[in-house]
């Protein structure tokens, strides 16, 4: 008897003779005469006696056609043939449909799901062939049942699907340290220890450079200047002993001199050892800035994932009140203000001012002066972004102000919002941690069903909570499915990641399987369209109604409660997370406007709000923004972020962005960051945000384009947005 069926991608499977009857049913069903379930039953009984005790799909299915042309129902085998040719024709017609498109460069929203990737060039259309054959592979052959049909029916979204077989995990923030104090060795390149800040600053690229292409997510480094900061001083002795070697003096006595502050100055009037620490102060902050301008002119122009995306990268900082780290942070934002190439605003990476009341927020704060100047450059900029570690869910009561690693006890982020921190399995840091994968639920689907027909509110509410947690459920389930199927990868397969930046990860050996070790990271259930969801629901959304308000915090409330319980059930670091959603925005709108019509403030956009937003064509201030936003985060512990819209040029008022750093303060808001205007010259990276520009000021072109923010990171022409966040992009609408 047949005991397991080998399916086409090589799994093996039990035996299930109910769905050999299933598919003759569905064939008996399209003819005549209809079903005959005895039949249908006898063939299966017939089929499970055969001989082997595996078979693959294949051979049963030729077993299915003999049967059925062997029974009183030939009619029935020429459907089943038809049926099964059909299908492969149309897996067939579907894929070679998408690939046209991608051989065409068409402008679509498949070749446009992420912004930041070239999907016309050779290597992005590689990429695209890949990702588009990969996402059915996994929806036929490594989801169960349940899973594929909450895919399919428009419930959930796996996020990063196509990586799915590759059992890569989704990001990680960079011990740096381990690579700058020992060094990396990645496949056949190694590299010694840094011992000056130019070559640290060239360890910290090719770390996340080259786990990128391990990984399918974003890298960060979690505290940039404290990883850097001991570089500093290396090279201010460097310039000593050259000041000595010109001199034919030993200044060796001063190394460890005391310096309030790495600030260039004239050495006119200076003598003695005063004028030659200033020089050789004055020398190492010419070599800090250079530094920091190859750090972030690689982190735009170095390339992953086969040559077509930069690293999505991320760097924490703001915290460190030594003259060193201080000296870091200072060169980082002059580079930043700066500019890259012809002054262009850098896409890359993604910058966080870490913002803590009595190191990096308040006029007597050691950084205060920092603080100020990281608004400056926010406002003409974009980044830095703000990080609010003293958000009441952020605080860490391990921290200590004397401790000199206190950075191990604060929480670091992705810049497009992803938070790690809590943990079961081990410390609760940021560092040498990541998110594993998560899956997004369309919250906005389930109250449109739950409201179809039913006019009590009360009744509409209760029936979407009973939706909700069934989603829930199967969502959890697909993550721990995920899981177990990331946990079998070896450690060999991600030569950098495991060979010490992830947590625990310096004890495995090559043939070992990362099972030990991947606990560490978080699985996310994420969610979109709040508040087309309370629309649905109640008819108006969170801000605009207390009753929407109140009933939103119970949903998102509800949520958190129930990842909770996961991390019982499942023991994983489950998180609920205010899903960045890019491409997913219009494909949940395209689905249920299929399915449900156009329904007034729900499906009669292209898009759908993203997580706990207010919707960005409601006008509001900035102010009832926060307070409306605010309440979520502490229950988005997987990541959330706040945005405000600010009108006209921001470059010369950095007080606007230091007034939405003290609303962040005010509500309990964990992330958030500025959008304004900044046009930009797609010939020659000419920017300034003059409202209306049609001509470029430098070279007298028309290719004008307006840099904007999707979903957290910074886009460098809107061109390669999907049709959704473009849609989302024209209803904008500035809070004031």
């Amino acid at each position: 008897m047949i005991k397991n069926v080998t399916k086409r991608d090589g799994r093996v499977v039990e035996f299930n003779n109910q769905k050999i009857v299933a598919a003759i049913l569905k064939a008996m069903g399209v003819t005549e005469k209809g079903e005959d379930i005895v039949l249908a039953a006898q063939i299966s009984d017939k089929i499970s006696k055969q001989s082997k005790e595996q078979m693959s799909v294949e051979e049963i299915q030729d077993c299915v056609e003999m049967e059925l042309m062997n029974s009183p129902r030939k009619e029935v085998a020429k459907k089943y043939i038809a049926y099964r040719n059909q299908r492969n024709l149309a897996r067939s017609a579907k894929s070679n449909e998408i690939f046209q498109e991608i051989i065409d460069a068409q402008a679509n929203d498949i070749t446009r799901e992420n912004a930041n990737m070239n999907a016309d060039t050779p290597a992005g259309m590689m990429m695209k062939f890949a990702s588009e054959s990969t996402k059915s592979y996994v929806d036929s052959c490594l989801l169960s049942e349940d899973v594929r049909e909450a895919v399919i029916n428009g419930y959930i979204h796996i996020h990063d699907k196509d990586y799915y077989p590759t059992k890569s995990l989704t990001c990680i923030q960079h011990p740096l340290d381990k690579i700058l104090d020992c060094g990396l060795k990645a496949g056949h390149g190694e590299s010694r220890p840094a011992k000056r800040i130019e070559t640290a600053s060239v360890l910290a690229c090719i770390s996340m450079e080259t786990v990128q292409n391990e990984m399918h997510g974003g890298q960060a480094i979690p505290a940039f200047d404290y990883y850097l900061a001991p570089f500093v001083r290396k090279t201010y002795q460097e310039e000593l002993k050259k000041i000595g070697e010109f001199e034919g003096t030993d200044y060796s006595y001063l190394n460890d001199a005391h310096i309030d502050d790495y600030i260039t100055a004239s050495l006119r009037g200076l003598k003695g050892d005063e004028r030659i620490v200033q020089h050789a102060i004055n020398q190492t902050v010419g070599r800090v800035h250079q530094s920091m301008e190859a750090f972030v002119h690689n982190m735009n122009t170095i390339h992953s994932r086969g040559g077509n995306q930069v690293v999505f990268s991320s760097i924490n900082y703001g915290t460190d009140t030594s003259a060193e780290g201080r000296c870091i942070i200072r060169e980082i934002l002059n580079t930043t203000y700066e500019g890259v190439g012809n002054g262009s605003t850098a896409i890359f990476p993604i910058q966080i001012w870490k913002k803590k009341r009595g190191i990096s927020y308040l006029p007597t704060d050691k950084n205060y002066d920092l603080y100020k100047f990281a608004c400056k450059v926010s406002a003409r900029r974009f980044f830095p972004n703000f990080l609010n570690l003293d958000a009441s869910y952020n605080i860490d009561e391990a921290w200590k102000e004397d401790d000199p690693k206190r950075y191990e006890h604060e929480v670091a982020t992705m810049g497009c919002r992803t938070r790690v921190y809590e943990n079961r399995f081990g410390p609760k840091t940021s560092i040498g941690r990541g998110n594993l994968s998560f899956t997004t639920i369309n919250i906005v689907r389930l109250a449109i069903e739950a409201s179809i027909g039913e006019q009590d509110k009360e009744k509409r509410i209760a029936i979407f909570f009973e939706k909700l947690d069934k989603v829930l459920n199967i969502a959890a389930k697909q993550l721990d499915e995920r899981f177990q199927f990331q946990r079998t990868a070896l450690k060999k397969q991600f030569p950098l990641l495991m060979s010490g930046l992830w947590n625990g990860s310096e004890k495995l050996e090559d043939c070992d399987t990362i099972d030990a070790v991947i606990n560490q990271g978080t699985l996310a259930i994420g969610f979109i369209g709040l508040a087309e969801c309370l629309i649905a629901l109640i008819g108006k959304h969170h801000g605009e109604s207390e009753e929407a308000q109140k009933l939103g915090l119970r949903i998102i409330s509800h949520m958190k409660e129930k990842t909770n319980g996961y991390s019982e059930t499942y023991q994983h670091n489950y998180s609920l997370f205010a899903t960045p959603a890019e491409g997913l925005s219009g494909r949940f709108t395209r689905m249920d406007k299929k399915k449900f019509g156009i329904i007034r403030g729900v499906t009669d956009k292209d898009y759908y709000t993203n997580s706990s937003h207010v919707p960005v064509y409601y006008h509001c201030t900035p102010q009832h923004k926060a307070e409306i936003e605010g309440p979520y985060h502490k229950y988005e512990g997987a990541g959330h972020i706040f945005y405000v819209e600010i009108d006209g040029d921001a470059t010369h008022n950095p007080e606007a962005i230091m007034s939405i750093v003290d609303l962040m303060d005010r509500y309990d808001i964990g992330y958030g960051s500025v959008n304004h205007n900044r046009n930009r010259c797609l010939d020659c990276g000419y920017e300034d945000a003059t409202e209306g520009l049609e001509e470029c000021p430098h070279c007298h072109g028309h290719n004008i384009d307006t840099l904007q923010r999707i979903t957290g990171y910074l886009v460098g022409t809107t061109n390669r947005w999907n049709s959704a966040k473009l849609a989302e992009l024209k209803d904008r609408v500035v809070h004031k």
